[in-house]
């Protein structure tokens, strides 16, 4: 047999045969099971989402249901005004009416009238009446008192038999009082169905030590009204200077366990720790057997005569004694950070500087402290938080002048009942530690911050 002659081709022949073949089947989409790859990865990254995301959703529901529902609900509480709306709507419809100058006409008191006697055939009176409480003085004797009054009242006129029944309600302040906290009600339909909102600013311009006057313009509150203002910039200053004191105290004790050794370092953490371990309120009420006048701390200054029997010190229920108590009791807050940041800091760099000529001052400076930042900052910033919102400490130890809006809020939500108000304060307070919060991340930086 002979051999086989040889196939010549042409140049473009070569190239289709070589290169375009190899191309094209290298274009073909290998496919599993019938299915394209890239689509079997899709997949694949597809069902990891999903399973990542039911991983997670857990702990997004704890988050929604225990941090976004309650400030959510907080938010709309300090503009919620709908109690009167929903109690007595047609008397809130007609005081919207009146014009605040002369009293309202005799429709008005007939529509009052069978609107609070229905109220008190349904059992709201009383809470009518501690509304209207909340910005008239002696408000709730007044409404309170149409359970009887009104029953001698069979007929009309009206008008004249209420005033006579209480001369209150002969007054042109009574009544603007009563158009003041019922607000303005809108009705807004949504799908076919009709819902009622009454959005107020009154709470929060309470909060402000403002209010309306008669005629509805924004007005600042009498002078000896005037305390909720003076509480928002104490509680702003005390957790200023809380912060400013746990780090002056727990900057050197970072320091000292992170450059420690370990069997030191270990026993040091211990006794930071310490205070978790004890009841915050068995904590704060220790302070009072050693700050008040005839405790610990006065009895070994007189002992070692630093101070006279008569000139002992009053180091509690004041300012003195919420700044001691808080400063203690949030210390750990501020040292557990930067010891975490400082662990980090590798220390033969110190010993390296030192070798080199640089004296420990300079060596500290240089090196130790610009990286230590990122913990003050997370530090600073965790215990300015914890303080702005602290409620037992100043309660126990603080008396008048040791206060916080945080006692001032828990006040009206379980005494005076008042949560508009209550929210309002606290909606405030939000607002005010998140622009220092964008401030100190324009200034600093939040993208500094480490816990290690």
């Amino acid at each position: 047999m002979g051999r086989p002659s040889a196939v010549h081709l042409s140049p473009p022949q070569l190239i289709e045969t070589h290169v375009l073949q190899p191309m094209a089947q290298a274009t073909q989409p290998i496919m599993i099971d019938g299915v394209p790859l890239k689509e079997q990865l899709a997949r694949a990254e597809r069902r990891k989402k999903y399973i990542a995301f039911g991983m997670v959703l857990p702990l997004l529901l704890f988050i929604i249901v225990t941090f976004a529902i309650p400030i959510l609900s907080m938010l709309f509480r300090s503009i919620d005004n709908l109690r009167m709306s929903a109690l007595v709507p047609n008397l809130v419809a007609a005081v919207q009416q009146w014009d605040g100058i002369e009293l309202p006409s005799e429709q008005v008191f007939e529509i009052a009238f069978h609107d609070l006697t229905a109220a008190k055939k349904a059992g709201h009176l009383g809470k009518i009446a501690t509304h209207v409480n909340y910005s008239l003085s002696g408000g709730r004797s007044l409404i309170l008192k149409t359970k009887r009054k009104f029953k001698k009242i069979k007929s009309g006129p009206y008008r004249e038999a209420m005033i006579k029944s209480d001369k209150r309600w002969g007054k042109v302040h009574t009544w603007a009082v009563i158009k003041k906290v019922s607000s303005r009600y809108y009705s807004v339909e949504v799908f076919g169905q009709s819902f009622g909102v009454a959005p107020t600013a009154r709470y929060l311009l309470n909060a402000m030590d403002l209010d309306y006057d008669d005629l509805g313009k924004v007005v600042e509150k009498p002078e000896e009204k005037q305390i909720y203002v003076t509480l928002f910039i104490r509680t702003l200053w005390i957790s200023l200077l809380v912060t400013l004191l746990t780090l002056i105290i727990g900057y050197p004790i970072a320091y000292l366990i992170s450059t420690t050794p370990p069997k030191i370092s270990n026993l040091l953490i211990i006794m930071v720790l310490l205070p978790f371990w004890t009841s915050l309120l068995v904590r704060t009420t220790s302070w009072i057997v050693l700050l008040q006048t005839q405790g610990v701390l006065n009895d070994i200054m007189v002992w070692l005569g630093i101070i006279s029997e008569q000139g002992r010190i009053q180091m509690i229920f004041n300012l003195r004694g919420t700044l001691i108590a808080m400063t203690q009791i949030l210390l750990p807050f501020m040292v557990l950070p930067m010891y975490s940041v400082m662990k980090t800091i590798p220390l033969y760099e110190l010993r390296a500087s030192q070798s080199l000529g640089a004296n420990p001052f300079i060596t500290f400076f240089r090196i130790f402290w610009p990286r230590s930042i990122p913990g003050i900052g997370a530090g600073s910033l965790l215990v300015f938080v914890l303080s702005v919102g602290y409620y037992i400490t100043p309660a126990l130890v603080g008396g008048s002048k040791g206060q916080m809006i945080s006692n001032q809020i828990a006040f009206h939500m379980k005494s005076s009942l008042n949560w508009g108000l209550a929210a309002a304060m606290g909606s405030i307070l939000l607002v005010a530690v998140l622009i220092l919060y964008y401030l100190y991340d324009r200034v600093v930086g939040i993208d500094k911050m480490k816990l290690g």
